[in-house]
């Protein structure tokens, strides 16, 4: 199968050249702008595509379009949209938001990648199968992962938090006030940050010589009922805790309806820390203890590093950056009664 029936469509685009020419989509981009930094035959050869395809640049004020690929959408969807459209408006570029939430919709997304006129894709917390991912490579566009799922693919950019730090320091927060009984609700097992947030939460615990209780540690997936779930079985325990670190803000909501359910109060009777500082944690009552997690400048970054990818400003090698998270303490928290 030869890629000509691609590029005997009415518009050729990089990506188009960068198929027919075995290479990357920054790649043409340099050979386009000038750059230097090409094999000479490298350059001939995407120089003779451009000429023979009469590709010509964009109409001035035409943007280009990022698309930003969800499993779900929901409050946290909203910060990594807007940390994404401020950058891309910026630039001129257009940005548009798909939800990849089976493989039905797996197959319309790249469908629709190789037909239309997107430049670069950011992928957030969605885990392609193998075939899937293999196939996104052939289209040749630039693509960021934005807090993936596993261990990061070393051949694709991607942007993260220090979900590590952010668990140390949020249970960190709770054994200064002087509690001992601290449970944590998890995010799914099978995401890295999910892991990686319960190791600092264990570190913390560790480090004060407290010792780990199984069962103050909750599963969780993200989502509000499991967390009302397991926040309720650990209320029920003969020696609950008189604090909790929940994975998330949505989580953290969670266990705020399973102290209302038993006519608790919050902190009085139970202290609750969370995570991310979604804007509607400090519009709780009482409002969230949380730590932030800076979900608009990693998609932010995501997005500037799709664009410096197609202008040729970095090359193609992949980078893996995690920003810092921090703790903003709130009225949820304070030393336990009990």
């Amino acid at each position: 199968m030869t890629d000509e029936p691609r590029l005997a469509r009415d518009r050729v685009t990089l990506a188009d050249i960068a198929i027919a020419a075995g290479v990357s989509v920054a790649t043409v981009s340099k050979v386009r702008n000038g750059h230097t930094d090409v094999a000479a035959g490298t350059r001939s050869r995407v120089e003779a595509l451009l000429a023979d395809h009469k590709y010509v640049r964009k109409p001035v004020g035409r943007p280009g379009l990022i698309d930003l690929a969800f499993a779900d959408l929901s409050p946290w969807s909203a910060e990594i949209i807007r940390g994404a459209e401020e950058v891309a408006s910026a630039a001129g570029c257009r940005l548009a938001v798909s939800v990849l939430s089976g493989e039905a919709s797996t197959e319309r997304w790249l469908a629709r990648l190789s037909t239309s006129q997107v430049d670069g894709v950011i992928l957030v917390l969605t885990e392609l199968a193998p075939a899937y991912r293999g196939r996104l490579a052939e289209l040749h566009l630039p693509v960021v992962i934005v807090d993936p799922v596993g261990q990061p693919d070393p051949r694709i950019p991607s942007i993260g938090a220090t979900n590590w730090a952010g668990g140390l320091m949020a249970t960190g927060h709770l054994i200064e006030l002087g509690h001992r009984r601290i449970g944590t609700i998890t995010g799914r097992p099978a995401l890295l940050c999910s892991r990686a947030r319960l190791d600092g939460y264990r570190s913390a615990l560790e480090r004060a010589g407290i010792p780990a209780d199984p069962a103050l540690i909750g599963a969780g997936d993200f989502r509000f009922e499991g967390a009302l779930a397991a926040a309720e079985d650990m209320l029920e325990l003969a020696a609950p805790p008189t604090a909790i670190f929940a994975g998330s803000d949505i989580q953290a909501l969670g266990v705020y309806e399973a102290v209302r359910l038993r006519k608790m109060r919050i902190p009085d009777d139970l202290s609750v820390v969370g995570f991310d500082d979604l804007p509607m944690s400090a519009w709780v009552s009482p409002p969230l203890t949380t730590i932030v997690q800076p979900l608009a400048n990693m998609a932010a970054m995501a997005t500037r590093t799709v664009l410096d990818l197609l202008a040729g400003r970095i090359g193609t090698s992949s980078s893996r950056v995690e920003l810092t998270t921090s703790l903003v303490v709130r009225a949820s928290t304070a030393r336990p009664r009990r």
